[in-house]
């Protein structure tokens, strides 16, 4: 018999509420830190001095210690360096998944619900008469001997065809998504960090799509000059770099990786905070900062409109709110036919988790 099992409730001891405490500040200074698992002890060292984050009972030797014991660092025997285990990496997309996205249970198939009515594995509430081509798993018995006993009566049972009631169920679809972030100069002018928070959305998506949808794919690149593929488990310690905004390069990579994918569903999110800026052309790179550039623009257009054909909408998420910036944008996401948010750092979360289950097309093209 399914139930709740009450016990009493035993506190944890002091030295592992002290350990979970500063292991969450361990993980962020992390991600500011690149890694660097020497620094982020040395800015926690000096955030204890200054705020007692440990006592007496439990102290920052104790929780190197615990952090040795438990696996989140690996020391190198011969330098004494620490460097960040697998088991860390998973921590911090664990804790931005809980940080963007909330508390989310753990999934079972894989996959996403759709709006559309089919062979799916979730019922809902809508019965129809039986047609011909519909399975008997569909056929909700219950329904159907109802209505044989009100059409034909009970003491001479008999089910025939127009007495059948299908249960319709959701259709379930598998999702493809490339995830692009501009890696700029610009994600960290202007006295704002960028970076960062697209970061956490980045590590939060691949952590929700690894526990709740296991058959969905992410890949993630970043573009800059460049565009180039990356680990999830490069995402903590990912940099912005003195870059233009190559989004061509970016698209042209995302489109590349998607015709590889078998999924009937593919998508592309975009965060950015600027318009493309740069095109490589040879063994150099041509390049315009100031205002809209048309020959650089065209290009970035031309590949939207290619992503088009190819059923892919493009989800652009600009962390800017320039007047001109948004006129690129417009036009970008017409000519892809895809959408764009002009969301604060604070609200992407929210925005690409919302777009992210609404994709609930069994197929796009």
């Amino acid at each position: 018999m399914s139930g709740h099992l009450f016990s009493k409730y035993i506190p944890k001891p002091e030295d592992e509420k002290g350990f979970e405490q500063l292991l969450s500040l361990f993980l962020q200074l992390l991600q500011y830190t690149n890694g660097d698992v020497g620094e982020a002890l040395d800015w926690l060292t000096q955030l204890d001095q200054q705020h007692n984050l440990t006592n007496d009972a439990y102290g920052m030797g104790n929780f190197i210690n615990d952090l040795k014991a438990k696996g989140y660092v690996k020391e190198n025997p011969l330098d004494g360096n620490f460097t960040p285990s697998s088991k860390t990496n998973q921590a911090i997309r664990k804790q931005s998944l809980d940080e963007v996205f909330g508390k989310l249970k753990k999934g079972k198939n894989g996959n996403h619900q759709t709006s559309k009515t089919g062979k799916g594995d979730e019922l809902n509430s809508d019965l129809r008469k039986f047609a011909f081509g519909d399975s008997l798993d569909q056929i909700d018995l219950t329904a159907s001997i109802h209505n044989a006993q009100v059409n034909h009566g009970i003491e001479q049972f008999k089910l025939t065809e127009e007495d059948l009631e299908i249960r319709e169920k959701d259709q379930k679809s598998q999702t493809s998504t490339v995830l692009m972030i501009d890696i700029s100069h610009s994600m960290i002018l202007y006295g704002e960090d960028r970076i960062t928070p697209a970061k956490k959305v980045a590590m939060a998506l691949a952590e929700l799509i690894k526990t709740r949808y296991k058959k969905d794919t992410l890949d993630i690149l970043v573009f800059g000059n460049d565009a180039w593929p990356i680990e999830v488990k490069d995402l903590p310690y990912l940099q912005v770099g003195p870059y233009h905004t190559n989004t061509y390069a970016g698209l042209e990579l995302a489109l590349e990786i998607l015709r590889k994918r078998k999924n009937a569903n593919k998508q592309i999110f975009m965060i950015t905070d600027g318009k493309p800026t740069c095109l490589k052309e040879g063994n150099g790179y041509y390049q315009n900062s100031f205002g809209l550039d048309r020959k650089i623009i065209n290009k970035t257009l031309t590949m939207a409109a290619q992503a088009r054909r190819l059923g892919i909408p493009i989800t652009t998420f600009m962390i800017a709110s320039d007047p001109y910036l948004q006129e690129f944008v417009r036009e970008f996401t017409k000519t892809n036919n895809g959408k764009a948010y002009y969301s604060n750092l604070n609200g992407l979360g929210d925005f690409i988790f919302e777009d992210f289950e609404k994709n609930r097309r069994k197929n796009v093209r």
